[in-house]
């Protein structure tokens, strides 16, 4: 395996990852949690994030063996997913439901479902296909200090983008990721097609 550095594919990464995870489009989430006196420990929370979607980033693959799944055919299966995404974001639509328990603040919502959830674990996968690995954690790490950043100064961070802004922000990345979505589904697509050749 070939390690080198490419700033396109870590602003690349970093961008579909900031779109994905969301964190400023939970804000009034994590706002919620804090009225109802829930704590909300930044630090912790970044760093299980990390961890579990470090992990997931090499572990993942060895679990779609087990299932005789190659990362192409995971990949058409994530943008699927992230195509979704994008739609929810876009239209205001819930599609992905929000039913875990919540008795825990930092780990559940918080580390999951809100920032590592199905969809991040999705989007690592589909990027693994296309990008190379150094690239992917880069972005990811950049992702999980802006996820602390925001998680650390959330009232700060609302007085400053503001709801218009955060509304804006979400359907400007929404379109971002359907963009992305539809390259991801062409690109390993026309992969699996080509193994039947």
């Amino acid at each position: 395996m070939n390690i080198y550095f490419s700033f396109k594919e870590v602003f690349s990464a970093f961008i579909v990852l900031f779109a994905v995870i969301d964190i400023l489009g939970s804000i009034p989430i994590i706002l919620g949690l804090k009225e109802r006196n829930k704590t909300v420990h930044a630090g912790q929370a970044a760093l299980i994030s990390f961890v579990i979607l470090f992990a997931f980033l090499f572990v993942g693959k060895s679990l779609l063996a087990l299932f005789n799944v190659d990362i192409s055919s995971f990949a058409v299966a994530g943008a699927l997913v992230i195509l979704v995404l994008a739609c929810e974001m876009i239209f205001g639509i819930e599609i992905f439901k929000n039913d875990g328990p919540t008795d825990s603040a930092t780990i559940v919502p918080l580390v999951f479902p809100l920032i590592a959830g199905a969809a991040s674990f999705t989007t690592l996968l589909s990027l693994r296909a296309e990008y190379n690995i150094l690239n992917i954690i880069i972005g990811l790490a950049l992702n999980i200090l802006f996820v602390y950043f925001v998680l650390k100064k959330v009232d700060y961070v609302q007085r400053v983008v503001g709801k218009g802004g955060v509304y804006v922000m979400r359907k400007f990345f929404g379109i971002i990721l359907l963009a992305i979505a539809v390259r991801l589904f062409t690109a390993n697509l026309n992969a699996l097609l080509n193994t039947f050749n």
